[in-house]
């Protein structure tokens, strides 16, 4: 009696995709792009500290590095001998940012939670308003806020500064946290407010430590857009009060009628490389607020 022989089912063999060029050409692509608007980015912020830390005579040189790298520049910048106040203007700007972006938070999250939890008539007409106001220009507001500050005697003052700023920071606060309230699990909060939690303290202890990353990426998005207002910091500020961005365009040189470009670029380094600092240190922190909204539970 002879046995079957076995047959043993062959394993089918893993298949091996073809070689496509398209996609070689696909990825090359995409990393030439990325290298070009990384360069069209960066290469502005590069070629400032390059400059600044050239020569006053060596302004315009093409060279990739100071070919005689100085500190004068620097030191120049934070002089106050030629009536530049630097220390001042930085430290107004971080009053009247910090200020700025703890008011819009303030409202802003209030605000921003009414549009995503409740339901009432006419919302989509008031989110609307609050878009249109981010989109309004502000070269139109100039004399209005002019005139009114001077009525009553606010010009050259903080308030003048910190209100304008807050208007304008408070649309993209409210757009950012509606965004991110709305994406939230708000199975959290009815189970808070079943165990005896009232709406308030279910916000409170639920709904803010959940919010912390789109609170946190909000703050420093709102930070930046103050610390970077220029336009009506220079008509309603004073020699006192006057933010840094208004110190470096009226920076004057040791001879008259001459732009001190290299100061120019060094004060420009100053205030612009604390914010690259905070950015890359918090990149994390930015990316995971905005996109955790995106996560439902």
């Amino acid at each position: 009696m002879t046995a079957a022989p076995a047959t043993a089912s062959a394993a089918p063999s893993p298949k091996v995709e073809a070689y496509q060029p398209s996609h070689f050409w696909a990825n090359t692509r995409t990393y030439l792009g990325v290298a070009l608007i990384v360069i069209w980015g960066l290469a502005p912020a590069v070629w400032m500290v390059i400059t600044s830390f050239r020569p006053a005579d060596a302004t315009f040189e093409t060279t990739l590095w100071p070919t005689n790298p100085t500190l004068e520049n620097y030191r120049a910048a934070f002089s106050t001998d030629g009536g530049n106040n630097l220390p001042r203007a930085l430290l107004n700007s971080l009053f009247i940012s910090t200020t700025v972006t703890a008011i819009g938070l303030l409202f802003g999250v209030f605000a921003a939670y009414a549009l995503a939890r409740l339901n009432f008539r006419f919302k989509p007409i008031l989110v609307g308003f609050i878009l249109g106001a981010s989109m309004f220009p502000l070269v139109a507001l100039v004399t209005p806020l002019f005139q009114l500050f001077t009525n009553i005697g606010w010009m050259g003052t903080y308030q003048a500064l910190i209100i304008p700023n807050i208007s304008f920071v408070l649309p993209l606060t409210i757009y950012t946290l509606t965004a991110f309230f709305t994406e939230m699990p708000w199975d959290l909060e009815e189970a808070a407010r079943i165990d005896g939690c009232t709406q308030g303290q279910a916000f409170r202890k639920i709904i803010l430590p959940l919010a912390a990353p789109g609170l946190f990426t909000t703050a420093i998005l709102a930070f930046i857009a103050a610390w970077n207002e220029f336009l009506i910091a220079s008509q309603l500020s004073s020699a006192t009060t006057q933010p840094v961005t208004v110190a470096i365009a009226s920076f004057t040189g040791s001879i008259p009628r001459q732009e001190p470009y290299t100061t120019l670029m060094a004060a420009g380094t100053i205030v612009t490389v604390p914010l690259l600092i905070m950015v890359l240190l918090f990149q994390k922190r930015i990316v995971s607020g905005l996109t955790a909204g995106g996560v439902k539970g």
